[in-house]
């Protein structure tokens, strides 16, 4: 499985629902989510700032990554933003591939 950081503010009706329900009701909304696309949550906070939620789980691949976007997103309660997250040795792998690329302008 492929780690994955999600960023999500709330908007609208987002922000109602959050403050109706309460963190922990979201946060139990968003592990069944991460849960039915195949994955595993590892954290869940709030945060202040452009972010209202910050989730840290691990999904199948990029194709269950996507289902969970677009669904989150097409709510229209929520904007999200998911990041791929690669390991240090995943670094040390790509450092060590020779590619073929030429500057544009070169």
């Amino acid at each position: 499985m492929a780690k994955y950081l999600v960023q999500a503010s709330y908007v609208g009706d987002g922000i109602k629902g959050l403050l109706k329900e309460g963190g922990t009701a979201r946060r139990a909304a968003a592990e069944k989510l991460v849960e039915s696309a195949g994955g595993k949550m590892e954290a869940f906070y709030y945060a202040f700032g452009a972010d209202d939620a910050i989730i840290l789980c691990d999904l199948p691949d990029n194709v269950a990554a996507s289902a969970l976007s677009l669904t989150v997103n097409a709510s229209g309660a929520v904007t999200s933003k998911v990041t791929v997250l690669i390991t240090p040795e995943d670094v040390d792998a790509a450092v060590k591939k020779s590619v073929a690329y030429r500057a544009p302008g070169k």
